[in-house]
Parts: structure tokens; sequence; C-alpha cells
């Protein structure tokens, strides 16, 4: 009987410890890493939101960095810029010339000028034959409308009827508002009841028209159901961070949001700088959170 060589034992060996330590050093992953989230929901739509906006060099190609992993790992299909800076936002300029996964479209709104246009609809296709309307809105124009009696004032007067008239005629499965400005307003300040005034407005509309989510900047917390409405706030940058959220490790701040959405509910995780998931949340599609 021919003996096997001596080396294929010291081979074989090798390959198995290889194979050992790789498994070791995958069971050591943090559970809660985005990357780990990837299951057999293949078929559901993932797209991204960020607020955008100036960033110090580092910073920015840290979190761009990041957002294109993610992309490239669930085929993201678009990204929304919370940004008032519309196509000159240096977060989209540099991450769709830089980065590949990043070359998808970025839905993101204008300060609205003389004729307005800071506002826009997309509809989009889903699997299961279902469709979302992604809406986005310039809510300091809309703002102006009560804060401002001048040409702001006409600018939000005219966009409240758009988006009267784009919810009451949408068919849509799912829509999702994208504004600069978080509607969960805090303070009790003179301001702050004005402000109040559009809030409740803007409320009324959407709970009307059975719009799911509104994503915009942060506001007083990050995730805020009311109803069958869920208010999403992404805190962005270091600078934008409120006293609830600066309370957290550079590593565990929020940089931006990946949404999934499937036939039956949206999930939101909110991943820190360090790639990891530290929150999410859960939208059915009857408006029904869970934490």
């Amino acid at each position: 009987m021919e003996k096997k060589p001596l080396w294929v034992p010291t081979i074989v060996a090798q390959v198995s410890l290889c194979l050992c330590l790789y498994l070791a050093f995958q069971l050591g992953q943090p559970q809660n890493s985005v990357y780990l989230h990837r299951t057999s929901e293949s078929r559901d739509l993932y797209f991204i939101s960020v607020r955008g906006g100036f960033r110090p060099l580092k910073q920015q190609t840290h979190l761009l960095k990041q957002m294109a992993r993610v992309a490239k790992k669930y085929k993201a299909k678009f990204v929304v810029d919370i940004s008032d800076l519309g196509k000159d936002d240096p977060l989209m300029q540099n991450g769709t010339l830089h980065f590949s996964s990043l070359k998808v479209p970025w839905y993101t709104t204008t300060v609205s000028g003389r004729y307005g246009g800071g506002y826009f609809q997309k509809q989009i296709r889903l699997p299961y034959e279902k469709t979302l309307d992604l809406i986005g809105v310039d809510t300091g124009s809309i703002e102006g409308k009560v804060l401002i009696s001048e040409t702001s004032s006409e600018f939000g007067y005219n966009q409240l009827h758009w988006l009267t008239r784009t919810l009451e005629a949408t068919s849509s499965d799912w829509r999702i508002v994208v504004g600069f400005h978080p509607l969960a307003k805090c303070g009790d300040n003179e301001e702050g009841m004005e402000a109040k005034q559009v809030v409740e407005s803007l409320h009324h509309s959407f709970m009307k028209y059975e719009v799911n989510a509104y994503i915009s900047g942060q506001g007083c917390t990050s995730n805020v159901q009311q109803g069958s409405l869920s208010y999403i706030g992404n805190p962005g940058s270091m600078n934008a961070l409120t006293s609830e959220t600066s309370v957290l490790r550079r590593d565990s701040e929020v940089e931006f949001l990946l949404h999934r959405v499937s036939s039956l509910e949206m999930v939101t995780y909110f991943v820190s700088s360090s790639g990891e998931v530290v929150h999410k949340s859960v939208l059915h599609q009857k408006g029904r959170a869970a934490m």
C-alpha cells in the first residue's frame, strides 16, 4: 500500500488551523455590526439617509467609506441627502466622484428660489409589485409661512398646497417625506410656539394622507412615534448632536441610517462611525412601531 508523503498531514493540519482561526474571528465579531444583518431579505429594497453639509476632510472621508461599504454590501438603490445645499452639497459631490457604490441617485432638496422648486417627488418601484413615494420638502420655506410674512411665506404657502395635492393623489404603498428640519420641536419660547403651528399643520396632513415616516435632521429624539407616523431624526456630524446623544462615545455616535423596506415593514438601522448598529426601529405597514 502506497504511503502518503510526509508533508500531506502537515498541510492538512495548517489548513485546519487557518479555518479554525477564521471561524473564531467571525464568531468574535460584534453581533450588532451592520455587516451581519444581511439575511434572506435579498428582495427587499435598501437605501441610505445621511445628513449632508460641510465636514472636516478626514471626517467626511471616513463617513463616505463607511457608507460605501454598506451601500455595496446591501446594494443600496439610492441615498437621501438631508441638506439644503442640493446638488452643491460636498458630501454628495465627493461620494459620487470617489466611491463606485455611491454612484447611485442622491435625492436632496434645495432652498426654494424665486420660483420655488425646492421640493420633489420620486416614485420608486419595490419588489412584490409595491411602490414607494419619496417626497422632499423645503421645510425652511414652510416655516416661513408662519414666521415670515413676505416672499418666503408665498413659497411656503405654494409648497403646502403642492404637498397636499401630491399626498392626495398618490396611491403608493409606502409614503416617506424628507425635510431639513425636525418636526419634533424643543423649547417653549415664542418661536417654538409659532413653529408648533407648522408642525401641527404638517402632522395633520401626514396623518390624513397616511404618510408612514418623516426623515429629517436630528430633533429632540432619534425616533418618535405619533399614531401611525414615525418621525426619524438623523443626527449627522458631531456638531449637530443634541445633549441626549452627545453622551455617547465617539465610536458610537450615529453617522447615517440604513433603511430596509419590504412589503410589510420598514426597518431603520442607526449606524455609528465604527460601522455598527447602535439603535434599530421597525415600522410596520399599518404604522405599528417596534423598538
